[in-house]
């Protein structure tokens, strides 16, 4: 009976465990990505853009999608407007996000040659030559991006296989009732029926990506079993910041380069309007947003944002090591090094930094796994790490970078800091 008992209360651990490691790889997951804009749209339309992930569902190519296999990522999925004459293409997470392959390939900072190298190389690779590719890749290099991740089964993502393969993938793009945010609300609403509508008054009718993913939280709170999860998906420091995301009638009314010229004619309907805004319009999409950090992925890696404390208290470690290392601002100084630099890839893929100094050739690793197995002085490396951890440490509402990401950073930047110091002493 002793023996019965305990094999029972084995098998009930067995199963335990097993129940404990296997759902990230059993769920079926879609995720809305609203991506902040940037350049030309974060200066005029501010509405941004809109793709959905799935985390079951691979790429057989950029235009056929399949099931993913062991060990894969998903795709990410959105409507283009004039990328190779297609309405939609799928891309791996990692490429998508940052143009590389795998997550230690991601480079620590990025300027605008490293970031059009990368695009390039990966873009060459899946056979894809279009000009206006670029928007296929390295998304999160140009902008900060806020997920909106839902549960649903794995039978529906073999349906929306077999539909999507099985119709016409020709561009249809349409900035008024075809752009990235009706195919976002698409897909989505094949999950979850009703979850994302368009708003008549904030948006004139038209889908806009922040309307989609405010309708989709407000729907999550009264369907529980959708499991809505948020999370941010911080821009990679190195070029200018993304603007916040807006929808069609907040870009006009909140904007000052739109508002004081409507003032001047229509002051009741600014200030009705503003008054609606600020009564209920209002849509926060980074609140209660864990950090996404690339390398443990999407089910193990959303972590807890930095706290105004840790904030601080990072804040006064930094001051403190710059003045006992007598540095001045760091992010100028390597942007200036940078700029210099010729970006390359390694034989595996690992992006580096060719740079000439005093007639030497130097190779600088940039990406978290080769920062010290390549020719660079370690103070080269010692400035990069300053240049993100100062960019990662500016005040953002909310956090975009987790205790556990920043911990990690100032490993590298103490060992960076260690190594030049040994390099001193050795030669004096």
């Amino acid at each position: 009976m002793r023996l019965s008992a305990i094999r029972l209360k084995s098998f009930v651990l067995i199963l335990a465990a097993f129940a404990a490691v296997r759902p990230a790889e059993l769920r079926a997951q879609a995720t809305l990505l609203l991506e902040e804009p940037y350049s030309y749209d974060g200066t005029f339309a501010g509405t941004g853009h809109a793709a959905v992930y799935l985390s079951r569902i691979c790429a057989a190519s950029p235009t056929e999608l399949r099931r993913c296999q062991p060990g894969e990522t998903g795709v990410v999925i959105s409507r283009y407007h004039r990328v190779a004459g297609r309405d939609w293409f799928a891309i791996p997470l990692i490429p998508y996000l940052y143009a590389v392959e795998k997550p230690e390939q991601i480079p620590l900072v990025a300027d605008s040659k490293l970031v059009s190298f990368l695009r390039q190389q990966y873009l060459q690779g899946i056979g894809i030559a279009d000009p206006d590719a670029y928007q296929l890749a390295g998304s999160a290099y140009d902008r900060t991006t806020f997920a909106f991740r839902i549960e649903t089964r794995p039978e529906q993502d073999d349906e929306l296989i077999r539909r999507l393969n099985s119709a016409p993938n020709e561009e249809s793009y349409k900035l008024l009732n075809r752009n990235c945010a009706d195919f976002a609300k698409q897909i989505i609403n094949f999950y979850h029926p009703k979850s994302i509508h368009r708003s008549i008054i904030a948006d004139l009718g038209v889908m806009t990506p922040k309307q989609a993913a405010k309708s989709l939280v407000h729907r999550s709170k009264h369907h529980r079993e959708m499991q809505l999860t948020t999370f941010v998906i911080p821009q990679v420091p190195g070029l200018a910041r993304s603007k916040p995301v807006h929808g069609v009638i907040e870009s006009v009314v909140l904007a000052k380069k739109y508002v004081t010229p409507v003032l001047l004619f229509h002051p009741f309907v600014v200030g009705t309007v503003e008054a609606a805004y600020w009564a209920g319009w209002r849509f926060n999409p980074g609140k209660d947003a864990l950090v996404f950090d690339p390398a443990r992925g999407m089910n193990g890696g959303l972590e807890l944002p930095l706290t105004a404390a840790e904030r601080k208290s990072y804040q006064t470690s930094l001051a403190a090591l710059k003045r006992e290392e007598e540095l001045s601002e760091a992010l100028p100084e390597w942007r200036r090094l940078q700029a210099k630099a010729e970006p390359r890839l390694d034989a595996t893929g690992q992006p580096f930094l060719q740079m000439q100094s005093d007639r030497e050739s130097l190779r600088v690793g940039i990406s978290r796994s080769n920062a010290f197995r390549l020719s660079a002085p370690p103070e080269l490396v010692q400035g990069m790490m300053l240049a993100r951890i100062e960019a990662e440490l500016k005040e953002q509402k909310p956090a975009r970078v987790s205790q556990i990401q920043l911990e990690s950073d100032w490993r590298l930047l103490q060992a960076a800091v260690e190594a030049r110091q040994a390099s001193l002493t050795n030669n004096p």
